[in-house]
């Protein structure tokens, strides 16, 4: 049992670096787009979540809200508000909602995809199409959460600072689930396919 924690501890202590990694490299796990930036770093608390469970996904998941918060309170964009209490933009402040925002749905990225794979595999025992969907389930939660959160609690301020009416603006948020939503989770399912089979094949070998 004391083998087995130390070597859980070394793996999650491998994709804390591998986030924060990610999280400091320009363009590696955020990739600015201008008015948002695309994500990629939800991918390794995705694998992490699958690989040492949701109690070391969710505290993956709150690496991963750690370096947004971080992110977007140093190298800010026009609506990084909505992700960090410590940041304004003429008078759009963030708030307490923002600290919801930045860590509730990257928290979930890291439970949610280990019961998704768990699940899956009871009714279809099948690597493939667990893993696939897990890794597309993780990224969607993330998006999913994120944008639908930002519409209620910062709707306003977000129209705001993108120029935009009001009205609009869920249209806008439902373009960039499309845009960049979709496209992310696709990465997330292919490469969770690809790095868990060959983790999981590993770790049955050892």
């Amino acid at each position: 049992m004391k083998t087995r924690t130390t070597k859980e501890l070394v793996q999650l202590s491998l994709f804390v670096a591998i986030i924060v990694l990610m999280a400091v490299v320009p363009f590696l796990g955020y990739i600015p787009l201008g008015f948002t930036r695309a994500t990629i770093i939800h991918i390794p608390v995705i694998i992490g979540s699958i690989i040492l469970g949701p109690k070391y996904g969710a505290f993956l998941g709150f690496i991963f809200g750690l370096t947004s918060l971080v992110n977007n309170t140093f190298n800010p964009t026009v609506t990084s508000f909505v992700f960090t209490p410590f940041y304004s933009l003429g008078t759009y402040d963030g708030n307490f909602w923002s600290l919801v925002i930045c860590f509730i749905p990257r928290i979930l990225v890291g439970i949610v995809p280990y019961y998704i794979y768990k699940g899956l595999k009871k009714v279809k025992d099948s690597d493939a199409l667990a893993l696939t969907c897990a890794g597309v389930g993780g990224s969607l939660t993330n998006t999913l959460l994120v944008m639908n959160m930002i519409y209620f609690f910062f709707g306003q301020s977000y129209a705001s600072a993108k120029e935009m009416d009001i009205s609009a603006l869920y249209g806008a948020i439902l373009a960039v689930i499309g845009i960049n939503g979709v496209p992310e989770a696709i990465v997330a399912g292919v490469l969770t396919l690809a790095i868990c089979k060959a983790l999981l094949k590993y770790g049955v070998k050892k």
